[in-house]
């Protein structure tokens, strides 16, 4: 295994504990990570329920955090990791704060914003955004799997 895959395996089991906060909230088991070189500059545990907040993901507050951390909305040369595929909110979020590479676990389907028909995270057209990040997915998918499905409902 690689050097850089075994740091991503290292921030995504960070992720991982996250995740496990927001089932214990009874919220969905999603946890990330900014990062900037081997610093986290900001986290997030899923918090919608628990915030009454329906922009509260996990890669949002992970955001909000790095941004009041650096005190700048330009995120350039950070790394986001997330045990689910951002979704389409979360990559417009990540677009406008120019995260240069996401790393996933698992995909989020229908509204996953570089798996689904709507690939906002990924989309090269699009005006007014950073470039689109390079994205990694796969990372400890099993394991973000089985947090999603032990969650607290």
């Amino acid at each position: 295994m690689n050097e850089r895959r075994d740091g991503h395996e290292t921030f995504m089991r960070r992720c991982l504990t996250l995740a496990a906060r927001a089932a214990a909230d009874g919220e969905t088991a999603v946890g990330a990570l900014v990062v900037r070189g081997d610093s986290v500059l900001g986290e997030g545990a899923e918090g919608s329920r628990r915030l009454l907040d329906p922009s509260a993901h996990a890669e949002v507050l992970a955001l909000r955090a790095a941004c009041h951390h650096e005190g700048s909305l330009n995120l350039s040369g950070c790394e986001l990791y997330t045990t689910v595929e951002p979704c389409v909110l979360c990559s417009l979020a990540i677009r406008r704060t120019g995260i240069v590479r996401v790393v996933y676990g698992v995909p989020a389907g229908q509204i996953g914003g570089a798996t689904s028909p709507y690939r906002l995270l990924t989309d090269g057209e699009l005006t007014g955004y950073s470039a689109p990040p390079e994205v990694v997915s796969g990372v400890l998918a099993q394991e973000c799997l089985e947090a999603l499905q032990r969650r607290v409902r």
